[in-house]
């Protein structure tokens, strides 16, 4: 909720071949001593404004996964701006709900008391869940009075009001809701002393620390080698055949091994065993761990987007290919679509990304050749995306299919996307 960031360095350059540089911003909350009691995340890898569901995914996973857990929030809570949207993003599943307090903004202009009111079965399944939330000021206004009693912190923007207005402020959030009161955006000694004297005890801002930039350097093994494991998951493999392909790309079980034992899991013993990290983890919450590695990987500087639209491709033809085509062939459909952007997020020439995997020939053929039993299916999945209408019409032609039937296909694959990220 905070945007007391400061004016962030020019972006370094990303690390070679599978290596990705997040940008993490902290900055400190501090108690009435000025020791440190939390610490509030922001991402600098996405701009200010680019703030949604899915860098919302991606700052907490990159802040829980990399090597330097420890070092960038310690044992301290861990303050995450969020999105209305992302709150009911699985990214949530993957982290210890102790460590992490969710900060929440008012709704847009406009919100009616109806839209205000509906928030709140959501807040009370993340109380539920163990989720601490905190607001800003914006939550002591008459129409937000039913989130009032979930909130846990209340942030006070010393930017936001009059500093007259700040006894009353205090009082009335003090004296309406259990809520622990943080005074931001604090820059002088007199806006510090005021709000002490309020009997407020916890502080952000510049007058303590301005955000200091944390760059978290993440190896990320290949897009492939996560779509592999995506497969596995999807076809309910059993545990050792995941740890088999886990022992094949060291980057991969690092990764897995690294989070699983990063401080927001929450777990109180140090896990090396791959059978034991799949056994704890279970195939959902692996699979939500995968899905967000694929988007959140960004290899010769690509987008996070691709791995998106690239699980969209493959959900898609994987839809599209269940009418007419068996289980094995509707498996290799999907690896079709999720490889065929294979080369954006590598940044080499598909033939080449090919040869590092073992694929069968029909696959290669609808890849390289256009040709074979995929193509239609790839072909129509590409006109989805750009609206080409004379493709669209010829290969829904010829593979049968009512335009309904695409569409319908095209929102549950999108939907089941979404539903992965959101990172």
């Amino acid at each position: 909720m905070s945007s007391t960031q400061e004016e962030s360095p020019s972006t370094p350059e990303l690390p070679p071949e599978d290596g990705l540089a997040a940008l993490i911003a902290r900055q400190a909350i501090v108690d009435e001593h000025r020791a440190v009691f939390g610490y509030e995340l922001f991402d600098r890898t996405t701009a200010l404004d680019s703030h949604t569901a899915a860098s919302d995914a991606a700052l907490l996973f990159n802040a829980l996964s990399h090597g330097g857990a420890e070092a960038l929030v310690g044992k301290k809570l861990v303050f995450i701006n969020c999105t209305h949207e992302s709150l009911a993003s699985g990214h949530l599943e993957l982290v210890h709900p102790d460590k992490v307090v969710l900060e929440i903004p008012p709704l847009p202009d406009g919100a009616t008391p109806e839209d205000i009111e509906a928030c709140v079965v959501q807040f009370e399944a993340l109380n539920k869940r163990g989720f601490k939330l905190a607001f800003n000021q914006n939550v002591l206004r008459k129409a937000y009075a039913c989130w009032l009693p979930r909130a846990a912190y209340i942030k006070l923007d010393m930017k936001a009001f009059k500093p007259e207005l700040a006894a009353p402020l205090v009082k009335f959030a003090s004296t309406n809701s259990q809520a622990k009161l943080v005074a931001e955006k604090v820059e002088t000694a007199e806006q510090y002393q005021l709000m002490a004297d309020l009997g407020v005890k916890l502080f952000q801002g510049f007058w303590f620390a301005q955000p200091s930039l944390v760059q978290t350097k993440t190896l990320r093994p290949s897009q492939a080698i996560i779509i592999q494991l995506i497969n596995l998951i999807r076809k309910q493999a059993s545990s050792s055949e995941i740890e088999d392909l886990l022992k094949k790309d060291p980057t991969l079980s690092f990764n897995l091994l690294r989070f699983i034992n990063s401080s927001g899991f929450g777990l109180q013993c140090e896990i090396t065993s791959f059978k034991h990290a799949v056994m704890i983890l279970g195939l959902k919450k692996l699979f939500r761990w995968a899905a967000l590695l694929l988007t959140t990987s960004r290899n010769s500087g690509s987008a996070p987007a691709i791995g998106t639209t690239a699980v969209v491709r493959g959900r898609l033809m994987e839809l599209l290919a269940t009418e007419l085509l068996s289980p094995e062939e509707c498996d290799n459909a999907f690896v079709v679509g999720v490889f065929s952007l294979l080369d954006a997020m590598l940044g080499i020439p598909l033939d080449k990304a090919l040869e590092s995997v073992a694929l069968p020939q029909p696959v290669i053929d609808a890849l390289l050749h256009n040709s074979g039993v995929y193509a239609p299916f790839l072909a129509l999945t590409k006109a989805c995306e750009s609206g080409d209408e004379a493709a669209f019409a010829h290969n829904t032609e010829l593979l049968h299919l009512s335009g309904r039937q695409v569409n319908m296909a095209h929102l549950e694959a999108l939907a089941w996307a979404d539903s992965l990220e959101a990172a």
